[in-house]
């Protein structure tokens, strides 16, 4: 759950002076998946080094509150849960440290990866846990009211808007399950889509149009967001572009993107299976990718979850299928 880029291309740059560093087991990632792998890594003294990247701790350090991850009775914010799980790493011994993973070279162990576009480091496994990042509208008020209205997941956040009226945008399946779920909680959901049809499967298209409490807005785009602080409404076009255009405003407590993700897997797709959107593919109920020693978990790799307590469940996953490789390689 972490956002890296590939600013260099694929193929490792050469770094500038001899700056090559081995190490048994490297994570490039943080978030729930990272953190978790570097965990179980450690406790099997696998001696774990982490990249956590561009955004330390991954999409939940944008969330406000978060109450269905295990062991938190009251609930917990995100950037607070990231500094827990970030701290029981570091406990057992894991090097964490700043940097962007920004080209890989998976051709032959030891894995090259290099960090910052300077530094190698040569990893005899490698735990891919780069997350995917939310795709957003591009436009300002999505950032204004980040974490005060604004959500790219109804599943996590839904919770908080219920008995409330809520926007949700997209025409995909995503759009439509995230509309369904909302419509079990909130009072209205409105569903934002710029054309005329959707894209959703006909199952869930049907059953879009056959829930009372959800009404469809054909050919709206967004415009904005308003409120004192947080979300209070939404201003749209109708028909933009057309003779018949005209912006008209909802009243909404809460915004939610359903346009997609995209996988942080750019810098290894030369190497790597991934599915047509750009998940990492991975054998079986393993975290095992194409690669022998190269493990992904997280959002990189999981395309319908998508949540918090799944990833660290597949951080768990790939450290042990790290140890098990390194055991029988040794």
């Amino acid at each position: 759950m972490f956002d890296t880029l590939n600013l260099s291309g694929n193929q490792p740059q050469k770094p500038s002076g001899e700056d090559v560093e081995r190490v048994r087991c490297l994570i490039i990632g943080s978030g729930p998946a990272g953190y978790t792998a570097a965990i179980y890594a450690a406790r099997a003294n696998l001696s774990p080094v982490m990249y956590e990247g561009l955004q330390p701790g991954g999409q939940l350090t944008t969330t406000t509150e978060v109450e269905n991850f295990p062991g938190y009775p009251q609930g917990v914010t995100g950037p607070v849960l990231m500094e827990d799980l970030k701290a029981q790493a570091a406990r057992f011994g894991t090097d964490i440290r700043w940097g962007l993973a920004t080209a890989a070279d998976l051709s032959q162990r030891p894995f090259k990866i290099t960090i910052d576009s300077n530094k190698v480091v040569e990893a005899e496994t490698l735990i891919i846990a780069t997350g995917a990042t939310a795709k957003y509208l591009g436009i300002p008020d999505e950032q204004k009211y980040a974490g005060s209205g604004v959500s790219a997941c109804a599943t996590c956040d839904g919770f908080f808007y219920r008995k409330k009226d809520v926007a949700v945008v997209g025409g995909g399946d995503t759009a439509a399950e995230e509309a369904m779920y909302l419509a079990g909680l909130c009072n209205k959901v409105y569903l934002i889509v710029r054309r005329n049809e959707l894209r959703a499967s006909k199952v869930m298209q049907e059953r879009v149009k056959n829930t009372p409490n959800v009404e469809i807005l054909w050919k709206h785009q967004t415009k904005g967001l308003f409120g004192n602080g947080v979300v209070e409404g939404a201003e749209l076009y109708k028909n933009k572009g057309e003779t018949t255009e005209e912006i008209v405003k909802i009243k909404i407590d809460g915004f939610f993107l359903a346009i997609g993700h995209q996988p942080n897997s750019d810098i290894f797709k030369e190497y790597l299976d991934l599915d047509e959107v750009g998940y990492i593919l991975t054998e079986g109920k393993s975290s095992k990718t194409k690669v022998p020693g190269v493990f992904a978990c997280g959002d990189v790799q999981d395309s319908h979850y998508k949540q918090a307590i799944t990833a660290a469940g597949s951080g768990c996953m790939a450290a042990l299928d790290a140890e098990r490789f390194l055991s029988e390689n040794a």
